[in-house]
C-alpha cells in the first residue's frame, strides 16, 4: 500500500484549519435545543374547513389542485389560472392548515386572521395530540391577527418578548406546521425591521430569512431567550416555495390588537383624515428641509380631525408625539395605534418653519360603519368604497371627474389589481367616472371574460392597472 507523505508545513496548515473550523463551529452558532424543548408544548396546529364551489370545467386544477394559499396572496393576488364560467359547479369541503400558539392557560390562542378567514370549522391540535374546536373571538384583517378560544385549562403558555428590542442580524427561530409537518423548527436571522408591505400600512413587519412555508402562518417567531417576538405571516416568493424572505408581525403590535379583540371583538383605530404622499429630495429642498423625511399632506377630509385641528395641505408631518416619521408609510401605523378621542401632538414643517399642532384623533371609518353600509352602493363587485372629490382636488390633478377610494376589501378584485385607499379612479374600460353612481353603473356592465383597463391617479401621478372581474 502506498502512502502519501505530506511536507511538515502542509501538516501544520491542515491542523490549523481544522482547529479554526472547530472553534468557529463551537463559538459562532446558537444551540436551539433548549428553546425548542421549552417552547414546543405551547405551539399548536390549526386546521380549518369550509364549503366552496368547485369548477365544473374538467381538468382545471388551479394551484396544484388546491386553493391559492393565503400566505401568497399579498404578493400574487389571484393571478393564478382561474376556472371558466366563474367557477360554478358542485360544492366541496376544503381544508387548510396553519399554526398558532397559546397565550393564556385558560385557552386563548393567537394566529393569523387569514388562517381562519371564512372557516366553517376550526380545530386546534395541541402538543399532547388533543384536538379541540375553536371559537373566533375576533379577527383583524388590517394587521392579520386573530384571537381564538378553546375549551381547556392549565395549558402550557409561551413567554412574550419585546419586539421593539429586536436588532437586525440577531438570531431568531420559528416553530410551526409547514405543509402539515407539526412542530417543525427553522432558524435564521432578522434581515430588517419596520418593513412596510403593500396593503399593510398598520404593521411594521420583521423581515427574516427563517424558512417559512404554507402551514407556518400564525406560528411564533422566537428570540434566543425563547420569547415570542413575532407571528409569522407572509413570504415573498416567485416559485411558490421559500426564497429567503419572510415577514412576521411584531408581538407588541399583535398583543395590542389581541387585547382589543378580547375586550370588544374588534379593533378601533385612530384616524387623522389626511391623504399623504412621500417627500422626495426635491420636495424636501423646496420646503426648506435638510432631509427627505416625513409625510406630506396632499389633501384633507374637510370634516376630518386634521382639518378641524388646523392642519393644511402642504404641511409635512415630521413627528407624532415626539416619534419621528421617517417616511410617509410610517404615519398610518403611528396614528392607527392611537385610541380615538386621544390627542396627539404633531410636529410639522410649514412654510419653511417647524410648528406644533395638537389634534384629537377620530375613529377610523371602518369601526364606525356597520358591514352593510361598508358594502353600500353595490360596490362589492370591485370591493371598494369611494367618495366624491372636491373641485380643489380635480384642479390639482387637472381632471374633470373621478372618485376617491376610501376603503379596499381584502382579497377583492380591486385589492388584487393593486388599487389602494387614496387612489383617484378616473376611468374604467375607457369610460370616464365622475361619481359613485356612475362607477356602479359602469361596473355592472363590465364583462368577465377579459382584463379591463382602469386609469387612476396615485400621489398625483397617472397610471393604469388591469382588472379581471369574477
Amino acid at each position: 500500500m502506498k502512502r502519501l507523505i505530506l511536507p511538515s508545513t502542509l501538516w501544520v496548515c491542515m491542523v490549523a484549519l481544522l482547529t479554526f473550523g472547530q472553534a468557529a463551529s463551537a463559538q459562532g452558532l446558537p444551540d436551539f435545543t433548549e428553546l425548542v424543548e421549552e417552547a414546543a408544548p405551547g405551539v399548536v396546529n390549526i386546521s380549518t374547513s369550509r364549503t366552496v364551489q368547485r369548477s365544473s370545467a374538467p381538468g382545471f386544477e388551479g394551484f396544484g389542485g388546491q386553493e391559492i394559499p393565503e400566505i401568497f396572496r399579498h404578493f400574487f393576488g389571484d393571478s393564478f389560472p382561474t376556472p371558466p364560467n366563474g367557477g360554478e359547479g358542485r360544492s366541496e369541503q376544503r381544508q387548510s392548515l396553519g399554526s398558532g400558539f397559546v397565550i393564556s392557560e385558560d385557552g386563548y390562542v393567537m394566529t393569523n386572521a387569514h388562517v381562519v378567514q371564512d372557516a366553517d370549522e376550526i380545530l386546534v391540535r395541541l402538543n399532547d395530540r388533543r384536538e379541540l374546536s375553536a371559537e373566533v373571538i375576533g379577527s383583524d384583517p388590517q394587521t392579520d391577527v386573530a384571537l381564538l378560544k378553546i375549551d381547556a385549562t392549565d395549558l402550557p403558555t409561551l413567554s412574550l418578548g419585546d419586539s421593539d428590542d429586536l436588532k437586525v442580524g440577531e438570531w431568531v427561530a420559528a416553530i410551526g406546521s409547514p405543509f402539515g409537518f407539526d412542530h417543525s423548527v427553522t432558524a435564521g436571522i432578522v434581515s430588517a425591521i419596520n418593513r412596510t408591505l403593500p396593503r399593510d400600512a398598520y404593521v411594521p413587519f420583521i423581515q427574516t430569512d427563517v424558512a417559512i412555508n404554507p402551514g407556518n402562518s400564525g406560528g411564533p417567531l422566537f428570540n434566543l431567550e425563547g420569547e415570542v417576538v413575532g407571528i409569522n405571516s407572509q413570504i415573498f416568493t416567485r416559485s411558490g416555495g421559500f426564497m429567503g424572505v419572510s415577514f412576521a408581525i411584531p408581538i407588541n403590535v399583535a398583543m395590542d390588537v389581541a387585547e382589543q379583540l378580547r375586550e370588544d371583538g374588534r379593533v378601533n383605530r385612530g384616524w387623522l383624515g389626511v391623504m399623504i404622499q412621500p417627500v422626495s429630495q426635491d420636495l424636501a429642498e423646496s420646503f426648506g428641509m435638510d432631509n427627505a423625511i416625513g409625510a406630506l399632506i396632499a389633501d384633507l377630509d374637510p370634516e376630518g380631525p386634521a382639518a378641524q385641528g388646523g392642519l393644511q395641505a402642504g404641511d409635512v408631518i415630521l413627528e407624532v408625539n415626539g416619534e419621528e416619521v421617517e417616511r410617509s408609510s410610517t404615519l398610518p401605523r403611528l396614528i392607527g395605534r392611537g385610541a380615538p378621542g386621544t390627542e396627539v401632538e404633531l410636529t410639522l414643517m410649514r412654510d419653511g418653519e417647524e410648528v406644533t399642532e395638537s389634534v384629537e384623533l377620530g375613529s377610523w371609518p371602518d369601526a364606525e360603519q356597520p358591514q352593510e353600509q361598508a358594502n353600500s352602493n353595490d360596490q362589492t363587485r370591485l370591493g371598494v368604497m369611494v367618495a366624491e372629490i372636491d373641485e380643489a382636488m380635480r384642479d390639482q390633478l387637472n381632471i374633470s371627474g373621478g372618485v376617491e377610494v376610501r376603503q379596499v376589501e381584502p382579497d377583492s378584485v380591486a385589492a388584487n389589481a393593486g388599487i389602494l385607499p387614496g387612489d383617484v379612479l378616473v376611468s374604467i374600460d375607457h369610460r370616464s367616472v365622475s361619481s359613485s353612481e356612475e362607477l356602479v353603473s359602469i361596473v355592472e356592465e363590465l364583462p368577465t371574460d377579459r382584463a379591463i383597463p382602469l386609469r387612476l391617479f396615485r400621489e398625483g401621478r397617472s397610471l393604469f392597472v388591469a382588472l379581471r372581474l369574477e
